[in-house]
């Protein structure tokens, strides 16, 4: 894998696993940016394990834009309306961005000025900008469009993924509202604070991949309650529709102690196909190695704002 140099730009849980692999790859970390103020000011080598002496986290991403990086490795907030004023500035220095914000994976299903937008300015500026992770970004998206290959007549893409959030990071088990009464859950799912981010998005990325158009995009989203009527996670449905005969459907479970955890993508076509991942694909070390796997084919793409189905197949690597 070709070395990059690269700002790291938000240092929670994620980005700072993305950080340690990139580093451990072989890439160059020149700058961090984090709003966190008991990391401001702080050696970035104190938080991710290979970064230079030198390198001090900052608040202001506006002090780094001219550190000599070749891409940001961005990974902040979920919403595209929270991270646009974030990233506007970072393509519009000539900066490629990989970004995990969940909505940036196709925004233009909510949010079509803003990625016209920026796909005008990264084409402006010859830089290439891509929402990735686990999900949206691979498992219930790309994969089942992978999976398509072989096929033809292609009737309805199911996913159902299921995680034991248990084995996952705390703020992650605090978004699907592991341990609130059932009324508190529903509360913060109406005021858009908990629950998974882009299940739409995903569908519409399948779509996209297919040639359909989608009649509509329907999104359920329901606790998964254990006892004592205390919320043990989320079990959300996206149904997306194509005419009469098409159909997608991505079913999503994560909750505490979760059942027989799995991902599982069924094509009804000819031929059909079902794959089943025994165990499901760990969210968080999937996410940083996607990222950073992805460094070298975003910074060789076309410029604009990119799909993770137009991206050529991202291989892992087996470097040490």
């Amino acid at each position: 894998m070709p070395s990059a140099r690269f700002i790291q730009y938000g240092l929670g849980p994620i980005g700072t696993g993305i950080a340690d692999l990139a580093a451990h790859q072989g890439h160059r970390l020149v700058a961090v940016v984090d709003i966190d103020p008991a990391k401001i000011g702080r050696p970035a080598a104190a938080f991710i394990s290979g970064a230079p002496a030198d390198v001090v986290i900052t608040a202001d991403a506006a002090t780094v834009l001219n550190a000599g990086a070749d891409i940001v490795l961005h990974s902040t907030q979920s919403r595209l309306a929270q991270v646009f004023p974030q990233l506007l500035p970072l393509v519009d220095a000539g900066l490629a961005v990989i970004s995990t914000c969940e909505e940036l994976a196709f925004p233009w299903i909510h949010h079509p000025v803003e990625a016209a937008s920026l796909d005008a300015l990264a084409r402006s500026r010859g830089v290439g900008v891509v929402g990735l992770g686990v999900n949206p970004g691979f498992v219930m998206d790309l994969l089942p469009v992978i999976l398509t290959s072989p096929c033809r007549d292609i009737r309805r893409i199911t996913v159902s993924r299921v995680v034991d959030v248990d084995l996952r990071r705390v703020p992650l088990q605090q978004k699907v509202g592991v341990g609130l009464p059932v009324e508190e859950f529903r509360r913060g799912v109406a005021a858009g604070h908990l629950g998974h981010i882009g299940l739409p998005q995903s569908a519409a990325m399948i779509a996209h991949a297919l040639g359909w158009t989608l009649n509509r995009i329907d999104e359920t989203i329901e606790p998964v309650v254990g006892r004592n009527d205390v919320v043990q996670g989320v079990h959300q449905v996206c149904r997306g529709t194509h005419g009469t005969t098409g159909e997608i459907i991505l079913d999503l479970t994560m909750a505490a102690g979760a059942q027989n955890p799995r991902d599982e993508i069924a094509v009804e076509a000819t031929p059909p196909i079902r794959a089943i991942i025994a165990g499901g694909i760990h969210g968080d070390q999937a996410t940083y190695a996607i990222v950073v796997n992805a460094v070298p084919r975003v910074l060789a793409a076309r410029p604009g704002l990119l799909l993770p189905t137009q991206l050529p197949p991202v291989a892992g690597t087996t470097r040490t």
